[in-house]
Protein backbone atom coordinates (compact mmCIF):
# COMPACT_ATOMS: atom_id res chain seq x y z
CA UNK A 1 0.00 0.00 0.00
CA UNK A 2 1.40 3.55 -1.11
CA UNK A 3 1.96 5.71 1.99
CA UNK A 4 1.76 8.94 -0.46
CA UNK A 5 -1.84 10.04 -2.25
CA UNK A 6 -1.88 12.89 -3.88
CA UNK A 7 -5.10 13.91 -5.21
CA UNK A 8 -4.00 17.70 -5.95
CA UNK A 9 -6.72 19.56 -7.88
CA UNK A 10 -8.47 16.42 -9.17
CA UNK A 11 -12.35 18.59 -8.52
CA UNK A 12 -13.53 15.82 -6.06
CA UNK A 13 -15.75 18.39 -4.55
CA UNK A 14 -15.99 15.56 -1.67
CA UNK A 15 -13.11 13.01 -0.81
CA UNK A 16 -13.68 9.44 -1.40
CA UNK A 17 -14.84 7.14 0.92
CA UNK A 18 -11.83 4.61 0.13
CA UNK A 19 -9.38 7.33 1.46
CA UNK A 20 -10.36 7.02 4.63
CA UNK A 21 -9.58 3.37 4.73
CA UNK A 22 -6.19 3.81 3.69
CA UNK A 23 -5.05 4.10 7.43
CA UNK A 24 -1.24 3.31 6.30
CA UNK A 25 -1.47 7.07 5.02
CA UNK A 26 2.34 9.12 5.79
CA UNK A 27 1.15 12.09 3.54
CA UNK A 28 -2.30 12.95 1.79
CA UNK A 29 -2.27 15.96 -0.26
CA UNK A 30 -6.46 17.00 -1.03
CA UNK A 31 -5.46 20.76 -1.83
CA UNK A 32 -7.72 22.50 -4.19
CA UNK A 33 -10.62 19.80 -4.94
CA UNK A 34 -13.37 22.74 -3.97
CA UNK A 35 -13.82 20.42 -0.44
CA UNK A 36 -17.02 22.33 1.33
CA UNK A 37 -15.80 19.87 4.31
CA UNK A 38 -14.28 16.77 5.80
CA UNK A 39 -15.88 14.49 7.65
CA UNK A 40 -14.36 13.09 11.48
CA UNK A 41 -13.31 9.90 9.26
CA UNK A 42 -10.25 11.75 9.22
CA UNK A 43 -9.69 11.03 12.64
CA UNK A 44 -9.03 7.60 11.63
CA UNK A 45 -5.36 8.18 9.59
CA UNK A 46 -3.15 8.05 12.75
CA UNK A 47 0.15 7.64 10.82
CA UNK A 48 -0.27 11.15 8.61
CA UNK A 49 2.59 13.26 9.27
CA UNK A 50 1.68 16.17 6.31
CA UNK A 51 -1.91 16.73 5.26
CA UNK A 52 -2.56 19.49 2.58
CA UNK A 53 -6.08 20.78 2.82
CA UNK A 54 -5.17 23.91 0.94
CA UNK A 55 -7.29 26.03 -1.70
CA UNK A 56 -10.64 24.38 -0.97
CA UNK A 57 -13.62 26.14 0.18
CA UNK A 58 -13.88 24.32 4.21
CA UNK A 59 -15.84 26.27 6.33
CA UNK A 60 -14.94 24.56 9.67
CA UNK A 61 -12.97 21.43 10.17
CA UNK A 62 -13.86 18.70 12.80
CA UNK A 63 -12.02 17.96 16.23
CA UNK A 64 -10.87 14.83 15.14
CA UNK A 65 -7.77 16.56 13.40
CA UNK A 66 -6.58 16.84 16.73
CA UNK A 67 -6.41 12.73 16.76
CA UNK A 68 -3.35 13.05 13.95
CA UNK A 69 -1.26 12.58 16.55
CA UNK A 70 1.86 11.31 14.12
CA UNK A 71 1.51 15.07 12.46
CA UNK A 72 4.42 16.03 12.42
CA UNK A 73 5.26 17.78 9.00
CA UNK A 74 3.16 20.00 7.60
CA UNK A 75 -0.52 20.44 8.32
CA UNK A 76 -2.19 23.29 5.31
CA UNK A 77 -5.52 24.79 6.05
CA UNK A 78 -4.42 28.01 4.27
CA UNK A 79 -7.34 29.66 1.73
CA UNK A 80 -10.45 28.03 2.74
CA UNK A 81 -13.30 29.74 4.90
CA UNK A 82 -12.39 29.34 8.02
CA UNK A 83 -13.71 31.09 10.71
CA UNK A 84 -12.18 29.66 13.82
CA UNK A 85 -10.07 26.65 14.71
CA UNK A 86 -10.51 24.01 16.90
CA UNK A 87 -9.02 23.45 19.91
CA UNK A 88 -8.52 20.06 19.58
CA UNK A 89 -5.53 21.20 17.36
CA UNK A 90 -3.61 21.80 20.38
CA UNK A 91 -2.80 18.05 20.62
CA UNK A 92 -0.98 18.25 17.51
CA UNK A 93 2.25 18.33 19.79
CA UNK A 94 4.84 16.81 16.94
CA UNK A 95 3.71 19.36 14.01
CA UNK A 96 6.48 21.71 13.22
CA UNK A 97 4.67 23.77 10.31
CA UNK A 98 1.41 25.17 10.43
CA UNK A 99 -0.49 27.26 7.64
CA UNK A 100 -3.94 28.73 8.26
CA UNK A 101 -3.26 31.92 6.01
CA UNK A 102 -5.99 33.78 3.76
CA UNK A 103 -9.36 32.39 6.23
CA UNK A 104 -11.75 34.83 8.10
CA UNK A 105 -10.44 33.75 11.85
CA UNK A 106 -11.03 36.52 13.87
CA UNK A 107 -8.93 34.16 16.70
CA UNK A 108 -6.47 31.57 17.16
CA UNK A 109 -7.18 29.18 20.08
CA UNK A 110 -5.86 29.10 23.25
CA UNK A 111 -5.04 25.69 22.99
CA UNK A 112 -2.45 26.81 20.04
CA UNK A 113 0.03 26.97 22.96
CA UNK A 114 0.36 23.14 23.00
CA UNK A 115 1.52 22.86 20.01
CA UNK A 116 5.27 22.84 21.34
CA UNK A 117 6.95 21.25 18.29
CA UNK A 118 6.18 24.28 15.84
CA UNK A 119 8.87 26.36 14.03
CA UNK A 120 6.38 27.73 11.68
CA UNK A 121 3.43 29.42 12.19
CA UNK A 122 1.43 31.31 9.53
CA UNK A 123 -1.69 33.19 10.00
CA UNK A 124 -1.93 35.94 7.31
CA UNK A 125 -4.87 37.20 5.53
CA UNK A 126 -7.33 36.67 8.49
CA UNK A 127 -9.21 38.85 10.55
CA UNK A 128 -7.01 38.64 13.54
CA UNK A 129 -7.06 41.68 16.44
CA UNK A 130 -4.61 40.50 18.79
CA UNK A 131 -2.87 36.83 19.65
CA UNK A 132 -3.73 34.03 22.62
CA UNK A 133 -1.35 34.33 25.78
CA UNK A 134 -0.16 31.08 25.35
CA UNK A 135 1.57 31.89 21.57
CA UNK A 136 4.63 32.63 24.34
CA UNK A 137 4.97 29.32 25.22
CA UNK A 138 5.59 28.27 21.33
CA UNK A 139 9.35 28.30 22.40
CA UNK A 140 10.51 26.66 19.72
CA UNK A 141 9.23 29.00 16.87
CA UNK A 142 11.04 30.86 14.39
CA UNK A 143 9.06 32.42 12.15
CA UNK A 144 5.32 34.24 13.01
CA UNK A 145 3.84 35.28 9.70
CA UNK A 146 0.47 37.58 10.47
CA UNK A 147 0.01 40.25 7.59
CA UNK A 148 -2.63 41.00 7.00
CA UNK A 149 -4.86 41.46 9.69
CA UNK A 150 -6.16 43.69 12.37
CA UNK A 151 -3.82 43.00 15.31
CA UNK A 152 -3.55 46.03 17.19
CA UNK A 153 -1.97 44.79 20.22
CA UNK A 154 0.80 41.84 20.96
CA UNK A 155 0.21 39.99 23.98
CA UNK A 156 3.47 40.00 26.78
CA UNK A 157 4.15 36.65 26.31
CA UNK A 158 5.62 36.84 22.82
CA UNK A 159 9.20 37.53 25.23
CA UNK A 160 9.07 33.77 25.75
CA UNK A 161 9.99 33.26 21.63
CA UNK A 162 13.44 33.45 22.48
CA UNK A 163 14.13 31.28 18.68
CA UNK A 164 12.33 33.41 16.77
CA UNK A 165 13.72 35.01 13.67
CA UNK A 166 10.96 36.25 11.12
CA UNK A 167 8.00 38.44 12.97
CA UNK A 168 6.27 39.51 9.91
CA UNK A 169 3.90 41.67 11.45
CA UNK A 170 2.92 44.01 8.17
CA UNK A 171 -0.53 45.58 7.10
CA UNK A 172 -2.00 45.66 10.48
CA UNK A 173 -3.35 48.21 13.11
CA UNK A 174 -0.42 48.55 15.92
CA UNK A 175 0.19 51.80 17.22
CA UNK A 176 2.97 50.95 19.13
CA UNK A 177 5.95 47.98 19.33
CA UNK A 178 5.81 46.29 23.19
CA UNK A 179 8.28 45.75 25.03
CA UNK A 180 7.95 42.24 25.11
CA UNK A 181 9.75 42.20 21.43
CA UNK A 182 12.47 43.37 23.17
CA UNK A 183 13.27 40.15 24.70
CA UNK A 184 14.07 38.17 21.32
CA UNK A 185 17.35 37.38 21.19
CA UNK A 186 17.33 35.77 17.89
CA UNK A 187 14.86 37.91 15.86
CA UNK A 188 16.62 39.03 12.53
CA UNK A 189 13.78 40.33 10.18
CA UNK A 190 11.04 42.56 11.93
CA UNK A 191 8.69 43.87 9.34
CA UNK A 192 5.75 46.33 10.46
CA UNK A 193 5.15 48.14 7.45
CA UNK A 194 1.71 50.03 6.84
CA UNK A 195 0.68 49.72 10.91
CA UNK A 196 0.28 52.54 13.03
CA UNK A 197 3.14 53.42 14.74
CA UNK A 198 3.76 57.04 16.22
CA UNK A 199 7.42 55.95 17.57
CA UNK A 200 9.92 53.75 17.63
CA UNK A 201 11.25 52.53 21.04
CA UNK A 202 15.03 53.27 21.87
CA UNK A 203 15.43 49.40 22.87
CA UNK A 204 15.06 48.39 19.41
CA UNK A 205 18.64 49.11 18.68
CA UNK A 206 19.56 46.90 21.65
CA UNK A 207 18.09 43.50 19.62
CA UNK A 208 21.85 41.79 19.05
CA UNK A 209 20.40 39.95 15.72
CA UNK A 210 18.46 41.95 13.97
CA UNK A 211 19.45 42.79 10.26
CA UNK A 212 16.55 44.04 8.74
CA UNK A 213 13.96 46.33 10.06
CA UNK A 214 10.93 47.87 7.54
CA UNK A 215 9.63 50.38 8.88
CA UNK A 216 7.53 52.10 5.75
CA UNK A 217 4.32 53.32 5.65
CA UNK A 218 4.01 54.15 9.31
CA UNK A 219 3.46 57.82 10.77
CA UNK A 220 6.76 57.47 13.04
CA UNK A 221 9.83 59.22 11.97
CA UNK A 222 12.38 57.45 13.67
CA UNK A 223 15.35 59.52 15.06
CA UNK A 224 18.66 59.76 13.47
CA UNK A 225 20.63 58.71 16.26
CA UNK A 226 18.70 55.77 16.74
CA UNK A 227 18.92 55.08 12.97
CA UNK A 228 22.34 55.70 12.76
CA UNK A 229 22.69 52.97 15.66
CA UNK A 230 21.75 50.34 13.74
CA UNK A 231 23.01 50.60 10.13
CA UNK A 232 26.76 50.82 12.86
CA UNK A 233 25.52 46.98 13.60
CA UNK A 234 25.05 46.15 10.02
CA UNK A 235 20.90 46.52 10.17
CA UNK A 236 19.34 47.62 6.78
CA UNK A 237 16.86 49.82 8.06
CA UNK A 238 13.84 50.66 5.18
CA UNK A 239 11.66 53.99 6.33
Amino acid sequence: MPHVLNLWRQQLGKVPESVWRQTGLRVLILADNGLTDLPAEIGGLRLLTTLDLGHNHLTSVPAELGELSGLSGFLYLHDNKLSELPDALGNLTRLRYLNVGENALTALPEAIGRMSALIELRAQHNRLTTLPDSIGDLRDLRELWLRGNAVDSLPPSMAGLGELRHLDLRENALADLPEALAGLPRLRQLDVRSNRLTRLPDWIADLPALEKLDLRWNPCEPSPPLLAELERRGCVVLV
